[in-house]
């Protein structure tokens, strides 16, 4: 197959269940994401697979924190319950769960703030690279995988009850398993190159 093929095949795989994956199959995957291209050639990205004995206290804290944003932007009840049910299911059901975190390690430290911000868009999309590399090879193993945004909307929660080093900055989890034989995946559009592509 192609690297256009499996671009084009890869699909977020929502629909999961074990068992977890091996040790091997963690690392082996861990493994290609380390070779994404990044700044100043580092590898300012670090991974954590999550344990199940951590997963209800993580969603907990988590949760909580979600809950005083919605609370605050006046989200109807109904809904923010929904949501938040979601997402515990999400954290505490996932066969293997990992965690991706930014690192400064290697990264140029500047003066001002404006190329102190850039190192660290260039270390963010360094990150996608890496997910990207993870998220295909798990699609091409057969498995189930997608990614969840969380982490980033509540960074001290995730670093404390996971006892992380301060300087990990959590980005994503990566939900992962093998794929329920019932699961069909959402249409995926056809790019509109029209829309995002231009000429100058």
């Amino acid at each position: 197959m192609s690297l256009a093929d499996a671009l084009r095949r890869r699909r977020s795989i929502r629909g999961l269940e074990g068992p977890p994956l091996s040790r091997e199959e963690i690392e082996a995957l861990v493994e290609l994401a380390l070779l994404a291209p990044a700044p100043h050639h580092t590898r300012p990205w670090r991974f954590a697979s999550i344990s199940q004995e951590r997963r209800a206290e993580l969603a907990a804290a988590m949760g909580a924190a979600w809950e005083a944003d919605m609370v605050r932007d006046g989200i109807d009840e109904a809904v923010l319950r929904r949501a938040l049910e979601r997402s515990r299911r999400r954290i505490e059901g996932a066969p293997t769960l990992l965690l991706g975190c930014l690192v400064g390690e290697g990264l140029n430290v500047y003066p001002d703030e404006q190329r102190t911000r850039a190192e660290w868009m260039m270390a963010a999309h360094s990150f996608g690279a890496a997910l990207q590399n993870l998220l295909l090879e798990a699609s091409e193993r057969g498995l189930g995988a997608y990614w969840m945004a969380a982490p980033l909307y509540t960074p001290d929660q995730v670093r404390r009850v996971l006892e992380l080093p301060d300087d990990w900055e959590p980005q994503a989890f990566i939900a992962l398993g093998r794929r329920r034989a019932d699961y069909r995946p959402f249409d995926r559009p056809s790019p509109d190159l029209g829309g995002s592509l231009i000429e100058r």
